[in-house]
């Protein structure tokens, strides 16, 4: 049986931003956040089946400029200077008072992975836990991985993927983040369709795994493009507070990170660079699976349920 929201809505937090949002589950039970990838990937509907819906208050929501919210980052002509990490922070803060909550559960996958250690950091006096799927942690060496040191396993399709910013080296995100900003429609078009045939390629080593990120929308393409290309050409505005360098404000607060062995776009080491770094928590490692996969949503299923319990009893305690 589908799980639906029991409540939804926008939130207006400035800027000209709609956030939409939805709550699943419990109305009574353990808060908590879920916040996607991409950046623009938005939250998914299969999603709510990660949350217990008798254990959870379940929130979920699509960050600026994609999904359900608006305006949508799809045209040109929308201005991306209000669309960093700092402002998704607020946007996440201001949501968790809007909705009457005084501390939750924070989970993310791959780009919302690092969004939740960066909210984390910045308000772990909120955190009753968190649970990272595909660990990524926003920094640069990531994004150059990607977009040119991957080269060396996928030549041909990386040679594709370069041909449309000529004599560009290192990360070639802010390259492509100016192509996606051209004028020229016939531009923008030409960048869609090699980003997202890129982003096809290198997610995963897995036997069988099949990427559909070029089949999907071209609404969703061009959104996703424009978002991730101007998070990654920017460092994901994290130059001034690396994560790894702030992990000492959440070392306390008990963790999952749960990783694919065969992810090579996001390879293993940031996963275990951060487990190092923090105390509480307790690295998962997916041997057959890449950037996503089934054993790796079940093992997020456990994972939320496990701190669900603790967070139960803290908040039974605490009232």
């Amino acid at each position: 049986m589908a799980i639906e929201p029991y409540a939804s809505g926008y939130l207006k937090p400035g800027d000209g931003q709609e956030i939409y949002w939805e709550t699943v589950g419990n109305p009574d039970g353990v808060p908590a956040v879920y916040l996607h990838g991409g950046p623009g990937s938005g939250a998914k509907e299969n999603i709510r089946e990660l949350f217990d819906p008798e254990v959870f208050r379940a929130v979920l929501f699509d960050q600026r400029g994609c999904g359900r919210s608006r305006p949508s980052a799809e045209t040109v002509d929308v201005d991306l200077t209000v669309n960093t990490t700092q402002h998704l922070i607020a946007d996440i803060e201001k949501l968790r008072e809007s909705l009457g909550i005084e501390r939750w559960i924070v989970t993310g996958i791959s780009w919302g992975s690092a969004l939740a250690l960066a909210y984390s950091q910045a308000h772990p006096e909120r955190v009753l836990g968190i649970v990272l799927v595909a660990v990524t942690a926003g920094t640069r060496r990531e994004t150059e991985w990607i977009t040119w040191d991957m080269r060396r396993v996928f030549p041909r399709e990386w040679e594709e993927f370069a041909a449309l910013v000529p004599g560009a080296t290192g990360d070639l995100s802010a390259p492509y983040a100016r192509l996606l900003a051209d004028p020229d429609p016939e531009v923008v078009e030409r960048a869609v369709k090699a980003w997202n045939t890129w982003e096809d390629v290198h997610p995963s080593l897995a036997p069988g795994f099949e990427p559909s990120y070029s089949l999907q929308e071209m609404k969703v393409q061009r959104t996703k493009a424009r978002l991730i290309s101007h998070y990654w050409g920017n460092g994901h505005f994290l130059d001034q507070a690396p994560i790894l360098e702030n992990m000492a404000k959440i070392g306390h607060i008990p963790g999952v990170l749960i990783h694919g062995r065969y992810d090579v776009s996001s390879p293993l080491d940031t996963a275990w660079g951060l487990h190092q770094a923090w105390p509480a928590s307790r690295l998962v490692v997916i041997g057959d699976e890449g950037h996503g996969g089934a054993q790796m949503f079940a093992s997020w299923i456990d994972a939320l349920n496990d701190l669900g319990k603790q967070a139960g009893q803290t908040l039974r305690g605490s009232g």
